[in-house]
């Protein structure tokens, strides 16, 4: 989408919405191209998804050591 696409009806300014985008490309999270005068931004789905079962994964190691601090403390 354009950024013109991506702030319409949001509340937020289209600088706002730029710096947010250039912080997931830092990542690759998305990627711009031009077309014409506008940049069109796309979600590198398969980065996602990587980032996704990271995550997942960290979440799972604190709910395990969550779990086993709770076991700690109730005992």
């Amino acid at each position: 989408m354009s950024i013109a696409k991506l702030t319409t009806g949001r509340g937020m300014t289209r600088q706002a919405v730029t710096k947010h985008l250039r912080a997931l490309e830092d990542v690759r999270l998305v990627r711009s191209t031009h077309q014409g005068r506008e940049s069109v931004w796309e979600v590198e789905r398969a980065r996602l998804a990587e980032t996704r079962r990271h995550l997942e994964a960290i979440s799972n190691q604190w709910d395990d050591a969550l779990a086993r601090l709770k076991s700690f403390v109730e005992r």
